[in-house]
């Protein structure tokens, strides 16, 4: 049922091949050189399964630390026809020469043309803000036959916003924020826990902009991130 359900979504958008991210937007956070991260992700409705049942192909990451400040991936779509799908990131970390971070990089590149390549490129600031937290925009834009509204118009520019905080050596949480009416347009808040200092899990819940996508449910995910 995954794969049927997700591939009646694909020329909206949804799947994300995902660079170092908060819940759904990617973060300023850049792997450290020759490190490697391995990320899997789950998306499934828990609501109104009766009448709109949603869950995504699992995701299947690997990102590395090509050079300082550069990192490149690739995600594997379980079931797709075409599973594969790029990403890359270039950031420099807030310093004190550098009062904020900033990333610029692109993701969904691969998959089918047209179809399932989102082709976003984005470019997003961050702050920490002391014990606050951290807070950070940006701006996306994709490819305008893949990001459309439920009547086929492009919707494929937005703006990005992330929240998060470290609160306890083992507990995460964050919230984003992507405008837009295609099926990138959410809001996402979630926590993590750290189960090791190079293994922790992702227990999160997506809310779409637009819910009068075809097929579209909000959806539970759960994404667990190992570090090498």
């Amino acid at each position: 049922m995954a794969c049927v359900m997700i591939l009646s979504l694909t020329a909206t958008k949804f799947l994300n091949a995902t660079p170092s991210t908060q819940i759904w937007n990617p973060s300023t956070d850049i792997q450290g050189v020759k490190s490697i991260h391995l990320g899997i992700d789950d998306y499934f409705s828990v609501s109104s399964n009766d009448t709109k049942p949603l869950a995504a192909p699992t995701d299947l990451g690997l990102t590395y630390g090509l050079f300082k400040n550069l990192e490149i991936g690739i995600d594997y779509f379980g079931c797709m026809v075409d599973p594969l799908f790029y990403n890359a990131k270039y950031g420099i970390v807030e310093n004190e020469k550098m009062p904020f971070s900033i990333a610029v990089g692109g993701f969904n590149f691969g998959g089918t043309k047209d179809i399932t390549d989102s082709n976003i490129l984005y470019g997003v600031g961050a702050k920490n803000i002391g014990k606050i937290g951290r807070l950070s925009l940006g701006y996306y834009s994709g490819n305008d036959k893949v990001l459309i509204n439920e009547v086929g118009t492009p919707a494929a520019n937005g703006a990005i916003a992330s929240f998060d905080k470290q609160v306890s050596d083992k507990v995460w949480a964050a919230i984003d924020y992507a405008s837009g009416k295609s099926s990138y347009g959410t809001l996402s808040f979630g926590a993590s826990y750290a189960f090791a200092p190079n293994t922790s899990v992702i227990f999160g819940y997506v809310i779409y902009n637009n819910q009068n996508l075809a097929g579209i449910n909000n959806q539970f995910t759960t994404q667990l991130d190992i570090n090498f």
